[in-house]
């Protein structure tokens, strides 16, 4: 680095004066890996290192705002150095967008010097600088803006730069600027690193940052449920952050992931072509520049893919070669984009269209343009750089010509220039403003004249600006960002078989408007294209997780009982409430249905004929007793004992009717009471019916006459009522304290649920069957040590082969019924009443009527008490 200076400065003059110059320098070399070496240079002549006075458009006025634009391009053979001098003659090939960009901003700065409230008595001038393309050249186009009176020249340093075409330049710039607080104001850079205000505390721009770009285009798959979806992306940041913020944070799943270099883009365009052709994903998102999408695009034309429906990043959704490019159409057709808002300026279409080299003679940019558009020379002093050119005529106009840079009817990036110059001008405006003028009360600043312009003022102010634009649109920055405002783009054929840019959408913010019917498909189709890896679950199923695929690859599987789902795409099932049960889609859930042991279904038919049938056969045989009531057999061990233990099997055959049918309050009650002092009443008859027995051949022996009297007819009714009365009291506490209730059993599962008797207290029901439970065991032990006594007819034997059933019905009916469902429960139950007495009735009885009806003979007291 050479600081030139006068012979007749002192060192310290050198050192204060150019400290600042040596510090970028220092920062510079950091920036761009370099090494900074430095030597003083004494010469008497001044001139700014890199920018001759014919590289750029220079206007005069109260404050200077500078201007940085890649107008020119470089040949990819030309590589520059940092250090060397720059030679603008080999800067060639004026770009129109760049251009109507710098007079955007020149419309601008006109629009504002004419305002009476905007900056008034304050005319803006600008310093704009052509950087060729190259971030060496833009930064030192910048320093030698900002520089002002540390490089000795009369010009005063400039406040503000609108600039930085790209990220990388911008980060540059901001870095090397950052210590002189300079604020740098971007129209295009839109790297999300720039959002960080530790590093870029003086950047700002009017381009949203990508991030905001990748989650609209995450808004569209999701609006259009695309889940399944290819990426083909520029292998650097830029496409990486795309992947992360559009997918992955969005419930987006990949099918592929392809990278683009330039280096290398054939090879890697016709992998990722040969890849999107092999992929189900119907939706492929390419976040790269325009240049590779047009080799991507031959390939896959060359494979013939064109059912493909691609979203596109605003590095291409607008591109016009691609639009003109005719071997992509078959396979562009349809895109879908995401686009920089576009705007019209009133006015700015007149403006570009006087323009005029006749009206601005010091205007080089203009001349390299109307060289190039009319192929003559404007130069009227004769100093044309091209001698080749023949000098225009004069009447040479701009009217007729259709071109990118006279095309005012979208305008984008040159909106963003736009507001950038009114950004500035309103922070200019408010720093200019006196604190008793309207600013805020805790504004302690005095008012600033504009040659006193301190850039990090100038700064603060830019940080908080808010105005409304001349467009009514709400402008301010949140740090260094704005809003995101986006347009949403479609690609659709002409009648002449092109392809133009259609808009049907916008994005403000998280605000997604979109007219979905204005959209022309890839597949020529009004459906929208489906892309999902696996199909939504219908209702009535749930997502099942494949083991080792992305979450968007899933199989379906059916809710089970008493779940639903009534949504498409459910992750779960739902339980239904216990009262209700799911339909047989699963999607509803619906009351349950009562279900109870019915008269009218076949098992309660059968067991109320059964029970019928019992009823029926211990009426036969009370009728047969009762007419050969007076026989040994009907007389033998207290006949009144048998017609009371016949009663008893007749209401337990009855008592079984009362457990069929719908439950009641009432039911509940008597069909418990019932069955506990029937069996009881039964059981007693036959205990004392053994103690007779064995009361009887014990009192046969010497010593043991007396015996007989404590077992006659009065003690034998008396012990039955004892024991039955201990069951009635015990049913009459249990019934009164906690009575069962009808309830349905919610716990069975199934769409029936059991309608029956709760027993709300289960110690008195326990207490009823453990009651029946002892007297049957002490009946079976008694019965059990008589029935060895010597007897042609020892009715013992009889009671012992009754008891043994019926204890063997009921220890079995435990188990039955504790694992029997809903009103099987009950039918369990009824079934165990009713072969238990059928079981006392048989056993007890069936002998003895085998000897009166069918054995008369047999039917005599000698019979009966031979040995």
């Amino acid at each position: 680095c050479s600081i030139h200076v006068s012979p007749s400065m002192s060192w310290g003059t050198v050192w204060t004066r150019y400290a600042p110059s040596l510090l970028l320098v220092g920062l510079l070399g950091r920036q761009l890996g370099l090494q900074a070496g430095f030597q003083v240079v004494e010469t008497a002549n001044c001139s700014r290192w890199g920018t001759s006075s014919d590289n750029g458009l220079f206007e005069d006025g109260d404050i200077i705002i500078g201007g940085l634009f890649s107008l020119r391009y470089t040949p990819p053979s030309i590589d520059y150095s940092f250090m060397q001098q720059p030679d603008i003659k080999a800067c060639k090939g004026v770009q129109n967008l760049p251009l109507q960009y710098i007079y955007a901003m020149l419309f601008a700065l006109e629009e504002i010097n004419r305002s009476l409230t905007l900056l008034p008595g304050v005319k803006l001038g600008y310093h704009i600088h052509d950087s060729c393309a190259l971030p060496a050249w833009a930064l030192k186009a910048a320093l030698s803006m900002v520089g002002g009176n540390s490089f000795t020249c009369d010009t005063e340093p400039i406040p503000l730069i609108i600039g930085g075409s790209n990220s990388v330049t911008a980060q540059i710039l901001s870095r090397v600027l950052g210590p002189l607080s300079v604020p740098l104001l971007s129209y295009t850079a839109s790297c999300p690193c720039l959002s960080d205000r530790q590093q870029y505390p003086n950047f700002f721009r009017t381009m949203a940052s990508d991030v905001y770009q990748a989650r609209a285009v995450a808004q569209l798959a999701t609006h259009f449920k695309w889940t399944w979806i290819g990426a083909v992306i520029a292998d650097n940041d830029y496409g990486h952050m795309a992947v992360k913020e559009s997918i992955q944070e969005n419930s987006v799943c990949l099918a592929f992931v392809e990278t683009l270099q330039r280096e290398t883009i054939v090879n890697d365009a016709t992998r990722a072509a040969l890849t999107i052709q092999a992929s189900t994903a119907k939706v492929i998102l390419i976040f790269t520049w325009y240049t590779d999408v047009i080799e991507l695009f031959h390939q896959l034309s060359n494979l013939n893919v064109t059912d493909r429906q691609f979203l596109a990043s605003e590095a291409w959704s607008t591109s016009g070669d691609l639009l003109q490019d005719v071997a992509s159409h078959k396979v562009a057709r349809g895109v879908l984009g995401v686009a920089i808002r576009s705007t019209v300026l009133p006015g700015f279409d007149s403006y570009i269209r006087r323009l005029s080299p006749l009206l601005r003679p010091d205007d080089e940019f203009l001349k390299d343009f109307w060289q190039k558009e009319f192929g003559c020379d404007p130069n009227t002093n004769g100093s044309s750089q091209d001698a080749s050119l023949p000098p225009c005529k004069g009447t040479e106009t701009l009217e007729e010509v259709q071109n990118f840079f006279t095309d005012t009817s979208q305008l984008r990036v040159t909106y963003n220039v736009y507001l950038a110059v009114y950004a500035a001008a309103h922070a200019l405006h408010s720093l200019l403003s006196c604190p008793e003028r309207g600013n805020s009360p805790g504004n302690t600043s005095s008012c600033s004249l504009p040659k006193e312009i301190k850039p990090f003022e100038l700064m603060q102010h830019l940080s908080k600006v808010k105005f409304t634009t001349p467009q009514e649109e709400l402008f301010y920055f949140q740090g260094g960002d704005i809003t995101a405002k986006y347009d949403l783009v479609n690609w659709q054929s002409t009648p002449q078989g092109g392809l133009q840019l259609v808009l049907i959408g916008r994005v403000d913010g998280f605000d997604l408007r979109l007219n979905d019917t204005a959209i022309e498909w890839s597949t020529g189709s009004n459906q929208v294209p489906v892309s999902v890896c696996s199909e939504s679950c219908a209702p009535g199923t749930r997502k099942a997780s494949r083991k080792g695929e992305p979450i968007c690859c899933f199989d379906c599987i059916s809710c089970a009982d008493g779940e639903i789902s009534n949504q498409t795409g459910s992750l779960q099932c739902e339980h239904c409430p216990a009262e209700f049960w799911s339909n047989t889609e699963r999607t509803v859930c619906i009351p349950r249905q009562l279900d109870f042991l019915s008269f009218n279904e076949t098992l309660g038919i059968t067991l109320t004929a059964v029970a019928v049938s019992g009823v029926t056969v211990t009426t036969a045989v009370f009728v047969v007793f009762l007419h050969h009531r007076q026989t040994p057999v009907v007389r033998a061990n207290n006949s009144e004992l048998s017609f009371l233990l016949l009663l008893s099997l007749k209401l337990c055959f009855l008592c079984s009717l009362l457990f069929i049918g719908r439950p009641s309050d009432w039911a509940c009650r008597f069909q418990q009471a019932a069955f506990g002092i029937s069996f009881v009443l039964c059981v007693s008859c036959l205990q004392v019916k053994t103690f007779v027995v064995l009361a009887a051949f014990r009192s046969a022996r010497p010593g043991a006459e007396a015996l007989m009297k404590w077992f006659g007819p009065g003690q034998q009714r008396g012990s039955v009522c004892f024991f039955t009365s201990i069951q009635v009291i015990i049913c009459i506490i249990w019934l009164t304290v906690s009575p069962p209730t009808p309830q349905p059993d919610l716990q069975i599962p199934g769409l029936k649920v059991t309608l029956k008797c709760a027993m709300a207290s289960v110690v008195g029901f326990s207490l009823v069957l453990g009651y029946i439970g002892l007297l049957g065991c002490t009946s079976l032990l008694l019965a059990f040590l008589a029935r060895k006594l010597p007897d042609n007819f020892n009715e013992a034997k009889l009671i012992t082969f009754s008891m043994l059933i019926f204890c063997a019905v009921w220890v079995a009916f435990v188990p039955a019924y504790v694992s029997s469902p809903g009103k099987y429960a009950v039918a369990v139950e009824v079934f165990a009443i009713l072969a238990s007495s059928f079981g006392l009735l048989f056993c007890i009885f069936a002998p003895k009527c085998f000897i009166i009806l069918l054995r008369p003979e047999k039917n005599t007291k000698k019979h009966l008490m031979a040995r």
